[in-house]
């Protein structure tokens, strides 16, 4: 007696519903894996998207060099024992290399100093939370960023140490809420400074946030002035379109030389560009991928010895059915497709609610973190689903054998 593929499954869906408490606590393995997967998946794949758009501000022809690989701050003690960066560097490399089209330098200097974060104040209104910066009049045409109002500092300004500034959006509208900012000024560490742009909502970011809304930009030389204690120098070198390679080993090879570095000595700075930093990240990204895969297939394990074990009960309790279906002419290939199928509509029905349960909770973060992204990937859901039934199928099929190697005349008899 051979039954279709529809009823198969229909069958399936009864054994599950009848024994659901049971199938349920044995799918539970199953929701847990595609879960992890799917989910970390989906935070990731936003996140990246976000970091590659937060990165292509940076211009795709850009070079950035720094006394640290981790930024201003430092990443190692032997790093924080590097020789610090020179302003003059900037003009050495524009000289040397005649691949790079133009050299910007960036003054990082610390929010907190001598015990206190520097704050900028406008009358009541006042924020802590910045990011100050002292920048050379081209770094705008090295890296542009749209402005929502007004306009970059001019050279002269910096020549001069003009006591100007350009706000990032959310320092912009924590000093001005009620807006038109252009023209005025505002108090910041002490000094005044008046506010000639500001920045339009940047976009990307690590994690959804992008420091730069929070940034305060001073022309170069008037930050040099102001704090003259801090070298924390960043340097930023345009490439000419399509020399970029060339323009990275040049200047690469000038840094080495004004810095006085042996043959075989390492570099003590570092150079990097978009592309590798985006790279650096996929590899931390890929760790992260690589440990979720290894916890859901834990939960996948257990859940598949679940299945295993459910099967195995299932094809006790429905021996003398065996029996009848066989005594009425079911083959041996009959009994295990619906064995298998009934085990791998199991474990489909955890993979369905494990996307459903990632799916949720990928929007859940989104809704109570706005600021972390989140995208559900439409490949990790099928693959999800795939593996879920592989799972079924798999650990199905000892059960299904041994259901049809039952002798029909030892099931029909079996109580």
């Amino acid at each position: 007696m051979q039954i279709s593929a529809k009823q198969t499954i229909l069958m399936a869906l009864d054994a599950v519903w009848v024994h659901r408490i049971r199938s349920l606590l044995t799918m539970l393995g199953i929701v847990i894996g595609i879960t992890t997967v799917v989910t970390v998946s989906s935070l990731l794949s936003g996140v990246r998207k976000n970091i590659v758009v937060f990165f292509q501000e940076f211009g795709p022809d850009n070079i950035f060099i720094s006394q640290f690989t981790g930024g201003p701050g430092g990443n190692s003690v032997k790093e924080r024992k590097r020789r610090p960066f020179r302003v003059e560097y900037a003009g050495y490399i524009k000289s040397m290399c005649r691949n790079v089209e133009d050299v910007s330098v960036t003054l990082f200097i610390p929010s907190f100093q001598n015990g206190s974060f520097i704050v900028a104040k406008n009358g009541p209104a006042e924020t802590d939370s910045i990011q100050l910066q002292g920048s050379s009049a081209n770094s705008w045409e090295l890296q542009p960023r749209e402005l929502r109002a007004g306009r970059y500092f001019t050279p002269d300004e910096e020549s001069r140490h003009a006591k100007v500034a350009v706000l990032g959006h959310n320092v912009a509208q924590a000093l001005f809420p009620e807006g038109n900012e252009i023209g005025r000024p505002f108090s910041l560490g002490g000094a005044e400074y008046t506010v000639v742009g500001v920045y339009a909502p940047a976009k990307g970011g690590f994690f959804g946030e992008n420091g730069n809304d929070r940034l305060v930009a001073i022309p170069l030389e008037s930050a040099r002035a102001r704090y003259p204690g801090f070298n924390r120098f960043f340097i930023t070198a345009k490439a000419r379109t399509g020399y970029r390679a060339l323009a990275l080993d040049e200047v690469e090879g000038a840094m080495r030389k004004i810095r006085h570095l042996s043959f075989n000595g390492e570099n003590d700075f570092s150079i990097t560009t978009a592309d590798q930093i985006i790279e650096n990240f996929d590899k931390i990204t890929g760790m992260v991928v690589v440990v979720s895969i290894a916890i859901s297939c834990l939960g996948l394990l257990v859940g598949g010895i679940g299945v295993m074990n459910i099967m195995l009960v299932s094809v006790t309790e429905r021996t003398k059915e065996i029996g009848v279906r066989k005594a009425l002419g079911a083959r041996r290939g009959d009994i295990i497709l619906q064995f298998l199928t009934e085990a791998m509509t199991l474990t489909g029905v955890g993979g369905v609610l494990g996307i459903l349960v990632a799916v949720f909770a990928t929007f859940l973060v989104g809704y109570l973190v706005p600021t972390l992204p989140s995208e559900v990937q439409a490949w990790s859901v099928i693959v999800g689903f795939v593996v879920s039934v592989s799972v079924g199928l798999f650990f199905g099929v000892w059960p299904a054998f041994k259901a049809a190697r039952l002798d029909p005349v030892e099931a029909l008899r079996y109580e």
